[in-house]
C-alpha cells in the first residue's frame, strides 16, 4: 500500500486526485494540505465527499513534517509553489509528482522567459522527467526522482501531434493549434474572467501567442525530431465546466492517404491504453471524468493539410489521472490502476 502525500488538495486538480485516490486499490492518502482551508474537513469543503472522507486538512508547513513518512508526494500548486517541496521530497528520498509548472521546462532560461521568475534549483533537473506516459520510456519514469505531470494543453496536442512529427509526415514550419477549455482550467481561484457570467454564453481566446504551455509543446516536439520546432497555439475559453478539445493543422509532407496515416496512429499507440484512435470525431463529452485521449483525422486535399482533433478530460488526463498513471508506472503497479472510468458522456 502506497502512503500518498498531497498538497493543494482542494483546488479542482487536487479535488479530483482525492476522488481517484478513494478508488485505487494500492494507494492510502495519509495527509492533504491546504493554506486556505487547513483545520477543515475536507467534506466540508467538497460535500460530496461527506461520510467518505472527513479527514481533516492541514497546512502547508504542518504537513512538510509528514513528508518524510510517504512514499509519493503529489503536488497539485501553482507555479512557483512547488520547488521547494520538491527539493525537500527528494532530500526525504520521497518520489514527488508535480502537477504544476515548476520542472516542465528542461532549461531554466525557458522558464524564466515564459513564467517570468527565476528558477531556483537547476541541478535538480537530472532528477525530473517531462513524463507523458504515451510518449516516455516506463523505465525512465520508473528511475525519476521528480515527475513533471504535463499541463492539459500540452496533452491534448502532443498526443495529436507526436506520430505525425516521429514520421516525418508535416511540414514542421507549418503546425498550427486550435485549442478549446472549459472553464475550471483556470483553477478554483476567483477571478473575473472565470465568474458565470464573464463566460456563459460567450467564448473567447485568450493568452494569444504566449500561453505558457507553449513552451512544453515545444520542447517536446523538439525532442521527437532532434531540431527545434515552433508552433503557433492559441488557447480559448467556452463555457463547460471541464474538457479540452485541440484542433491541430499542418501542411502535408507525404503521398500517404488518409487510411495510411490512421495505420500509423494505430501503431504508434498500439500499446497505450488511454488513446483512443477514433474513426470518427472526438467530442469532449465521451471523455469527460476519464484518463482517455480520444484523435480523429481527416485530410483536407484542397490545402494539403492534415487536421488532427483530440479530445481530453483536462482534469484527469490532463492533470490528476495523468498523475496517477504516472505512479503507477514508477512503482511498478498496471498502468491502469484506479483510473479505468469511461467517460460520463451526459
Amino acid at each position: 500500500m502506497l502512503k500518498v502525500g498531497i498538497f493543494g488538495a482542494t483546488g479542482y486538480a487536487g479535488q479530483q486526485l482525492v476522488w481517484l485516490l478513494m478508488n485505487h486499490k494500492f494507494s492510502q492518502i495519509e495527509f492533504m494540505a491546504s493554506n486556505t482551508y487547513a483545520g477543515k474537513e475536507f467534506s466540508e469543503i467538497y460535500p460530496n465527499f461527506k461520510n467518505r472522507l472527513d479527514s481533516k486538512l492541514i497546512s502547508i508547513e504542518e504537513a512538510k513534517d509528514k513528508i518524510k513518512d510517504i512514499d509519493v508526494l503529489f503536488l497539485a500548486l501553482p507555479h512557483g509553489k512547488s520547488a521547494d517541496l520538491v527539493k525537500l521530497s527528494v532530500e526525504n528520498s520521497v518520489k514527488v509528482i508535480d502537477l504544476g509548472a515548476d520542472f516542465r521546462l528542461t532549461n531554466p532560461e525557458d522558464f524564466l522567459y515564459w513564467y517570468k521568475m527565476k528558477f531556483n534549483y537547476p541541478e535538480l533537473i537530472k532528477d525530473s522527467i517531462y513524463s507523458l506516459p504515451e510518449l516516455k520510456s516506463k523505465e525512465d519514469i520508473k528511475n525519476a526522482k521528480i515527475i513533471a505531470n504535463p499541463g492539459c494543453y500540452a496533452t491534448a496536442s502532443l498526443l495529436a501531434l507526436a506520430p505525425l512529427v516521429k514520421n516525418k509526415l508535416i511540414d514542421l514550419n507549418s503546425i498550427v493549434i486550435d485549442a478549446k477549455s472549459g472553464v475550471s482550467g483556470a483553477g478554483r481561484s476567483l477571478k473575473v474572467g472565470s465568474l458565470f457570467s464573464e463566460c456563459n454564453e460567450s467564448i473567447k481566446a485568450y493568452s494569444v501567442g504566449n500561453h505558457r504551455h507553449t513552451a512544453e509543446i515545444e520542447q517536446e516536439l523538439s525532442l521527437l525530431e532532434n531540431e527545434k520546432i515552433t508552433t503557433l497555439f492559441t488557447p480559448h475559453l467556452v463555457p463547460m465546466n471541464r474538457g479540452i478539445l485541440a484542433v491541430s493543422y499542418a501542411n502535408l509532407d507525404t503521398s500517404k492517404s488518409l487510411q495510411e496515416i490512421y495505420e500509423i496512429y494505430k501503431d504508434f499507440y498500439k500499446s497505450s491504453y488511454f488513446v483512443r484512435i477514433l474513426d470518427s470525431l472526438p467530442e469532449t463529452r465521451f471523455v469527460k471524468g476519464s484518463n482517455f485521449c480520444d484523435i480523429g483525422i481527416k485530410i483536407d486535399t484542397r490545402t494539403n493539410k492534415i487536421i488532427v482533433i483530440s479530445a481530453i478530460d483536462n482534469l484527469v488526463k490532463g492533470a490528476a489521472g495523468q498523475a496517477i498513471q504516472n505512479m503507477n508506472i514508477s512503482f511498478d503497479l498496471d498502468e491502469f490502476q484506479g483510473i479505468t472510468t469511461l467517460g460520463i458522456n451526459i
